[in-house]
């Protein structure tokens, strides 16, 4: 058995200030799609943040499994930014309304079970819920730097949908992550 030598995590691409995309195209670090897949990346960690809270509460599975799906979903996401060239973003697994349609879903299940909501509430309760609530305001950053690749080249409709819809649906599971805690959510009040 030979041992072959591991590639090396640093390849020192990075050390003057650009990077390469998943085409191959090299651009500066501060380019606006290395901005929207960088972003997409931290909603994606800090998702694994929020299933980190979820894994000692056994009812919470199904939201740790559909997040997960998430997880993967926001993965290929990155890729798709982090593409340029058509015949290499072709290749790439899509963002499709079917997964847009899940989210829905998603959102629709768990919206049957909270109470109405009439007022605005602040992002706070139950831990897991003030997870939630920060991947949401990450979901909605990765949305507007998205969007500035997007209104250029509508490969990307499919991807700025599915970031929508997604903000919304970790809005409604940080409500009901406090409903499942016996946390009320935490309302607005006008000063």
């Amino acid at each position: 058995m030979t041992n072959a030598p591991k590639a090396k995590i640093y390849t020192r691409t990075g050390d003057k200030g650009s990077t390469r995309l998943v085409d191959g195209s090299c651009v500066e670090k501060f380019n606006p799609r290395v901005e929207a897949y960088g972003t997409v990346d931290e909603l994606n960690s800090y998702l694994g943040v929020v299933r980190s809270t979820l894994a000692p509460f056994p009812e919470m599975s199904e939201l740790s499994n559909s997040l997960e799906k998430v997880q993967n979903e926001l993965f290929n996401i990155g890729s798709l930014l982090a593409t340029e060239k058509d015949e290499v973003f072709k290749l790439l697994p899509p963002i499709t309304e079917e997964q847009i349609r899940y989210l829905e879903l998603q959102i629709d299940e768990l919206t049957t079970t909270l109470p109405e909501l009439r007022n605005f509430i602040l992002p706070a309760g139950h831990p897991t819920s003030a997870h939630l609530h920060v991947a949401r305001t990450l979901c909605r950053r990765s949305e507007r730097r998205s969007a500035e690749i997007a209104v250029k080249d509508e490969r990307y409709s499919m991807t700025l949908q599915y970031l929508n819809r997604l903000s919304d649906y970790l809005f409604v599971a940080a409500r009901w992550a406090n409903m499942k805690h016996g946390v009320a959510d935490v309302l607005w009040k006008k000063t």
